[in-house]
């Protein structure tokens, strides 16, 4: 009898990088990027920091050499012009959009060029939106605002426009606003599937977050599977171009479900906690860095991602050449 051995196709790296399933591109990752009036390192985020203006446009133009496919921006106001609404996010001369305008001017249509289209980092309250009498977050005055923002970065140079607040009906208030302001060309991604996670610390830190309490009111439980899969479905139908989980390697489940019945472009967000743990790990000597970054995200497209939001991109990069 034929013995079957799977093995014959392990015996080589040659053999292993032909028969090799997955294989991550530099094209598909998005770098992200903190810029802010003021620089300076970010000490749960080794190797990140916050970016003056100019700095992002440099950081986008060799993200562009690199082959990587986009640069999402986050802008850190200074707490002095934070408010309860939140105005600066689509303030023409607020920080996301002065770099917008920096990294376009920089880079033209190198490199796609994103922006996290939230209120968080712009609200004194450090919350995705606008607060109710009640103190929690009145919906459809969020989406509102999100729609002067989306227009702001889109007229400031976004390529992409993300709506990460996890407000409903969000995406189709939003395409409806690009479209009446003229900006049909401007694509939506919609972080379809944002959980109430609590990787998100390092995050806080890079962005100075004034938040005092949690989310857990507007995203999603981490414990619901089906929900991931609802709300991203939901998004599609109001016109997302293209759709997110967040956090990545924690819900691998929900992004192979999302990925499996969205048609367009399927993209995942290796979040700054999950980035902080492989890097304190390596630090101390616990675990092989190279190869522990390069299986976090190859376990990310793997799951179905075409595009992975990752703090590692420029360094995959160059590995990856």
């Amino acid at each position: 009898m034929t013995q079957i051995r799977p093995r014959r196709l392990r015996t080589s790296p040659a053999m292993r990088a032909l028969v090799r399933e997955v294989a991550v591109r530099p094209s598909q990752l998005v770098l992200p990027t903190f810029v802010a009036d003021e620089p300076g390192d970010i000490s749960s985020m080794p190797g990140v920091n916050r970016l003056t203006v100019d700095d992002v446009a440099r950081q986008a133009e060799r993200a562009a050499a690199l082959g990587l496919g986009g640069i999402m921006l986050f802008g850190v106001p200074s707490d002095d012009v934070k408010d309860a609404d939140g105005t600066q996010g689509w303030a023409p001369d607020g920080i996301l959009q002065r770099a917008l305008r920096s990294v376009r001017s920089a880079v033209g249509d190198d490199i796609v060029v994103m922006a996290d289209t939230c209120l968080d980092e712009f609200t004194s309250h450090g919350h995705c939106g606008v607060l109710g009498e009640s103190g929690t977050v009145d919906n459809d005055a969020t989406v509102a605002h999100y729609v002067s923002m989306a227009v702001a970065q889109a007229e400031a140079g976004a390529h992409v426009v993300s709506p990460s607040g996890m407000m409903d009906g969000q995406v189709a208030a939003i395409r409806s606003g690009l479209d009446d302001a003229g900006l049909q060309d401007t694509a939506i991604l919609a972080y379809s599937a944002k959980y109430a996670s609590a990787f998100y610390g390092p995050f806080r830190e890079a962005v100075t977050s004034s938040l005092v309490g949690d989310r857990r009111t507007y995203q999603q439980d981490p414990a619901n599977r089906r929900e991931g899969l609802r709300e991203a479905l939901l998004d599609l139908a109001e016109g997302a171009d293209m759709v997110m989980v967040k956090p990545a390697g924690y819900y691998l489940d929900v992004l192979s479900d999302v990925a499996a019945a969205s048609q367009v472009p399927m993209a995942a967000y290796q979040v700054s906690g999950e980035f902080a743990m492989i890097e304190a790990a390596a630090e101390r000597g616990w675990i092989d860095r190279r190869p522990a970054v390069e299986e976090s995200v190859t376990a990310i497209v793997r799951a179905g991602a075409d595009i992975v939001l990752t703090y590692w991109a420029e360094e995959l990069a160059g590995w990856l050449r």
